[in-house]
């Protein structure tokens, strides 16, 4: 089984892009009030962003290492896709555990859906995206 570590790169650095499009401009409003933090507050804003680079880079390890063994997958399992394999993924294992995460804290329930959606929505448009590049280019 071979695998086309470009395209897990090429993967991994997409996912870094849209997670800044998806947690700035499209739902950062929204995430920032999911995590306590007005938007006016710039000292709360500068405050979460202190060290945030050491915490891109780990993110950007764990999105690598995630995209790697999803390729694998992929490679291993010919009935489906790379997209349906993507997808049977996060159905099965990614939504559970975002929505697990979602439920099972203080939030009101308005807030523990946001949180699910934000983060779940995020999760399968990096899915599909994974399973589509990975699927066309193995």
């Amino acid at each position: 089984m071979t695998i086309n570590y470009w395209t897990v790169l090429i993967c991994a650095v997409l996912a870094m892009v849209i997670g800044a499009i998806w947690y700035g401009p499209l739902f950062g409003k929204k995430w920032m009030e999911i995590v306590n933090i007005k938007p006016t507050d710039l000292a709360a804003r500068e405050k979460m962003q202190t060290g945030v680079w050491k915490l891109y880079f780990v993110q950007f390890l764990l999105t690598l290492f995630q995209v790697y063994v999803l390729a694998f997958y992929i490679a291993g399992w010919k009935d489906a896709s790379g997209l349906e394999n993507s997808l049977w993924i996060w159905a099965a294992f990614v939504m559970p555990i975002i929505a697990g995460t979602a439920m099972w804290n203080n939030d009101s329930a308005k807030i523990s859906w946001a949180r699910f959606l934000i983060q779940g929505g995020y999760q399968l448009i990096l899915f599909v995206l994974f399973g589509l590049v990975l699927g066309y280019w193995q």
